[in-house]
């Protein structure tokens, strides 16, 4: 099992706390520089199954400005994150958090996993449940 050095831990809490900054100033676009496109997106939906999708840049952008208030600032974030280091370039990091938009409250618990690029951290992968609300089932084969 990979053990991250204290610099690794560092790295990727910054990287979070550049994130949680633009995401509270409801900066999408900069949010998106951040990841590396096509992005995958593993959630469920309402019928009980998962399902996996992956996102272009354009179709996270519409994604967070829906989920963001419309990528309005004012975005109220604390979150707990927990890495796992797969190796010194690949990370899933759980993340149990609390989003306050416009006075309400909503609780979460995700994942992410974070690659590392020639530019540092980038998410690929957003691992979550609740948006899959009008998609189809994943399906084997």
């Amino acid at each position: 099992m990979y053990q991250p050095s204290d610099e690794e831990l560092k790295s990727v809490e910054e990287w979070f706390a550049e994130y949680d900054a633009l995401a509270e100033q409801g900066e999408i676009e900069k949010l998106a520089d951040l990841a590396v496109f096509p992005m995958n997106l593993a959630t469920d939906v309402p019928e009980g199954y998962a399902t996996v999708r992956q996102w272009t840049r354009a179709e996270y952008i519409e994604a967070m400005q829906e989920s963001m208030g419309g990528g309005t600032a004012g975005l109220g974030l604390e979150s707990k994150r927990t890495p796992h280091f797969l190796s010194p370039n690949l990370v899933v990091v759980e993340t149990e958090a609390t989003m306050t938009i416009e006075g309400r409250r909503q609780s979460m618990h995700y994942a992410d996993l974070l690659v590392r690029t020639e530019d540092g951290w980038a998410f690929q992968t957003m691992i979550q449940g609740g948006w899959g609300h009008g998609w189809a089932p994943a399906k084997r084969g």
